[in-house]
């Protein structure tokens, strides 16, 4: 298997893993804030144990930790933003929200890496826009904040994941997971004092501690660093475009799982189907351009 296609193996591995994190954001009790708060602690944490991550750190110039430091902080933000729209609306919202960041991606993975901008990228963006307004009819009135909190955490995944993109090259992808996850922690801990009414620290219970470590290792963790091992073989945007398959996922774990179908009219499901049929049917149109120029 060569490397491209080891990638490809890879990111599927990824968005598989990642497929259960809006389900055990659901089950947690925690509120988004300590939610992310935990996760960011015990995936630093667990990472701090590892001497390759100490001894690849000492190759990552200044400049480029003050860099990565800068990404986990909008990794942060994208997690309370997914958090707080699972809690706000439900998993399936939130999952289908990422669906939306391959039309942001591909709008500004020119502008931050370099490469040549695509119009069909453009033509992208525009095809998804009558499938959020139906997701939009398709949920309730009291969930339709969720779904822009969702918006906003798909658009702050798309700026990452192009700055990983840009800025990765050939360090170390543990180091800079730590890195970036451990300035995410540092950014939630300073304003969860600001942003949380009680108290700033939660202590979890037994169920939603294991839950956690569950989501912390198996569902962070181990996909983040292969994800970010993967961007050096795979573009941005073919990375994105793997990971929409996340919320097709999540959805049919949360139907079974948690029952959320009684919550949702036909038109969000229809409003998924376009979204995810243009998002795909780009990715085939672009895969196909590529092979015609060779």
């Amino acid at each position: 298997m060569d490397a491209h296609r080891r990638a490809l193996f890879q990111i599927h591995l990824c968005v598989v893993l990642w497929g259960f994190t809006a389900i055990l954001g659901k089950l947690i009790t925690l509120p988004a804030i300590p939610l992310v708060w935990w996760r960011l602690l015990l995936v630093t944490a667990a990472l701090a144990c590892f001497p390759r991550v100490w001894r690849a750190l000492r190759s990552i110039p200044p400049r480029g930790v003050l860099i990565f430091m800068g990404i986990g902080c909008v990794v942060a933000v994208h997690w309370l933003a997914f958090y707080g729209s699972v809690k706000l609306a439900n998993a399936s919202v939130a999952a289908t929200c990422m669906a939306l960041a391959p039309a942001v991606t591909a709008l500004i993975e020119p502008w931050i890496t370099g490469s040549r901008f695509e119009r069909h990228n453009l033509l992208l963006g525009l095809l998804v826009i009558p499938g959020v307004a139906l997701v939009v009819g398709g949920i309730r009135a009291d969930m339709q904040l969720g779904f822009w909190v969702g918006v906003a955490s798909a658009a702050l995944a798309a700026v990452f994941n192009a700055l990983n993109k840009r800025y990765l090259g050939h360090h170390d992808a543990m180091a800079v997971t730590w890195i970036e996850l451990g300035a995410g922690f540092l950014l939630v801990a300073l304003i969860s004092p600001l942003m949380t009414p009680g108290p700033s620290f939660v202590l979890p219970d037994v169920r939603d501690g294991a839950l956690l470590l569950l989501l912390a290792i198996v569902c962070t963790l181990i996909p983040f660093a292969i994800g970010l091992a993967t961007l050096r073989h795979l573009s941005a945007f073919t990375t994105q475009l793997a990971v929409n398959l996340e919320p097709v996922y999540s959805i049919a774990i949360a139907v079974l799982f948690l029952g959320e179908a009684r919550d949702l009219d036909t038109a969000f499901y229809l409003g998924v189907a376009v979204v995810l049929a243009a998002v795909f049917g780009h990715g085939w149109l672009q895969m196909r351009q590529n092979r015609l120029s060779q």
